[in-house]
Protein backbone atom coordinates (compact mmCIF):
# COMPACT_ATOMS: atom_id res chain seq x y z
CA UNK A 1 0.00 0.00 0.00
CA UNK A 2 1.43 3.21 -0.93
CA UNK A 3 1.75 6.19 1.38
CA UNK A 4 1.37 9.83 0.80
CA UNK A 5 1.57 13.09 2.17
CA UNK A 6 -1.09 15.79 1.37
CA UNK A 7 -0.70 19.46 1.75
CA UNK A 8 -3.67 21.97 1.81
CA UNK A 9 -2.94 25.95 2.16
CA UNK A 10 -5.76 27.73 3.86
CA UNK A 11 -5.85 31.58 4.02
CA UNK A 12 -8.42 32.89 6.39
CA UNK A 13 -9.02 34.97 9.32
CA UNK A 14 -9.09 33.59 12.67
CA UNK A 15 -11.85 32.94 15.02
CA UNK A 16 -10.35 33.76 18.65
CA UNK A 17 -6.70 33.66 19.55
CA UNK A 18 -5.31 30.32 19.63
CA UNK A 19 -5.58 27.91 22.98
CA UNK A 20 -1.97 26.72 23.69
CA UNK A 21 -1.15 23.71 25.88
CA UNK A 22 1.72 22.67 27.66
CA UNK A 23 3.15 19.17 28.35
CA UNK A 24 5.98 17.34 29.63
CA UNK A 25 9.53 17.88 28.29
CA UNK A 26 8.20 21.22 26.72
CA UNK A 27 5.61 19.93 24.41
CA UNK A 28 2.92 22.18 23.26
CA UNK A 29 -0.20 22.06 21.02
CA UNK A 30 -2.43 25.28 19.75
CA UNK A 31 -5.77 24.71 18.68
CA UNK A 32 -7.26 27.30 16.62
CA UNK A 33 -10.36 27.94 14.21
CA UNK A 34 -9.69 29.59 11.04
CA UNK A 35 -12.55 30.86 8.67
CA UNK A 36 -12.29 30.86 4.96
CA UNK A 37 -14.53 32.88 2.52
CA UNK A 38 -15.28 32.27 -0.92
CA UNK A 39 -17.42 34.69 -3.13
CA UNK A 40 -19.35 34.22 -6.24
CA UNK A 41 -22.38 35.47 -8.53
CA UNK A 42 -25.27 32.92 -9.89
CA UNK A 43 -26.47 32.99 -12.89
CA UNK A 44 -28.99 36.07 -12.08
CA UNK A 45 -26.26 37.89 -10.97
CA UNK A 46 -26.80 37.67 -7.66
CA UNK A 47 -23.33 38.02 -5.36
CA UNK A 48 -23.22 35.17 -2.61
CA UNK A 49 -20.50 34.76 0.25
CA UNK A 50 -19.92 31.42 1.79
CA UNK A 51 -17.57 30.73 4.58
CA UNK A 52 -16.43 27.70 6.16
CA UNK A 53 -14.87 27.19 9.28
CA UNK A 54 -11.98 25.03 9.97
CA UNK A 55 -10.81 23.39 13.03
CA UNK A 56 -7.09 23.40 12.95
CA UNK A 57 -4.56 21.49 16.03
CA UNK A 58 -0.72 22.26 15.39
CA UNK A 59 1.83 20.32 17.30
CA UNK A 60 5.45 20.88 18.81
CA UNK A 61 7.21 23.23 16.56
CA UNK A 62 4.45 24.69 14.52
CA UNK A 63 2.87 25.15 17.48
CA UNK A 64 5.72 27.25 19.10
CA UNK A 65 4.96 28.68 15.85
CA UNK A 66 1.58 29.49 16.28
CA UNK A 67 1.96 30.45 19.94
CA UNK A 68 4.48 33.71 18.49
Amino acid sequence: MARGVNKVILIGNLGKDPEIQNFDKGVKKAAFSLATSETYRTREGQEIEQTEWHNIVARRNQAQFVEK
